[in-house]
């Protein structure tokens, strides 16, 4: 495959490790200083672009890619306001979208854990539940889309709440979702039961960026002429 990178940080370069040791080629790259080039000239050829940018660049990056009816994978997070804009785009110009919050196998594998242990927390009422989530000081958006994700996991199968608060201190119904930023983490997210006489804890630690640049890599492969809407329950097939 020939394959586009918007967004050249330590992801985009681990991603491009990862692509070309898999045997395809990075036929362009775009970071800061080039964003002219992702264009319908130099975006002809690419059968997929893998988008890892910035929250208030990753709109205009998908556009740009539909338009040029080049099918996007992104794990950008901090966008989501738009996402109704942005599928119907990938919609009306007959090209494709996967987006992922994490691309890693482990932390898909622990959205469905939460699920399922929320289903099964939600019986007893002894119980509260909060989150919390690290990742490194350079990560912009707070909370991270995993965290998110892992937060509406919970909300969907636990009744008494109905929404989450990037706060330590919330209203009955609403999920605690805390946030911290500390050196060069990775990515670490934890989910707590709590009653008076114990505790339940289930914790996703990332220790390297390798697992989400090749579960990029993996997607943008799933991806090569399909079009439509996708995600990685149409890759893994992991759901409970």
């Amino acid at each position: 495959m020939n394959i586009a990178l918007v967004g050249y940080g330590q992801m985009g370069k681990e991603i491009e490790k990862i692509a070309v040791s898999r045997g395809h080629n990075i036929g362009l790259i775009i970071d800061v200083n080039n964003i002219d080039d992702l264009n319908p000239e130099k975006l002809a050829g690419i059968d997929v672009a893998i988008e890892f940018s910035r929250p208030d660049s990753a709109f205009q990056n998908y556009m740009k890619c539909f338009e040029a009816k080049v099918p996007v994978v992104s794990g950008t997070t901090g966008w989501l306001d738009k996402k109704s804009e942005v599928y119907e785009a990938c919609k009306n110009n007959d090209t494709g979208f996967f987006y992922a919050s994490n691309f890693s196998l482990g932390v898909n594998l622990f959205f469905d854990l939460n699920k399922k242990l929320a289903k099964m927390m939600s019986r007893f009422d002894e119980y509260s539940v909060r989150m919390n989530e690290i990742h490194h000081t350079r990560k912009l958006d707070a909370p991270s889309g995993t965290g998110i994700t892992l937060a509406e996991g919970v909300i969907e199968n636990y009744p008494k709440l109905d929404s989450w608060k990037n706060d330590s201190v919330v209203a009955p119904n609403e999920l605690s979702l805390t946030s911290e930023r500390i050196g060069d983490v990775p990515g670490t997210h934890e989910v707590f039961y709590e009653s008076s006489v114990d505790k339940i804890t289930i914790i996703h630690e990332a220790y390297n960026r390798k697992g989400f640049a090749t579960g990029a890599v993996i997607a943008a492969e799933f991806m090569a002429g399909k079009k439509g809407i996708f995600g990685m329950d149409d890759l893994l097939n992991i759901s409970l």
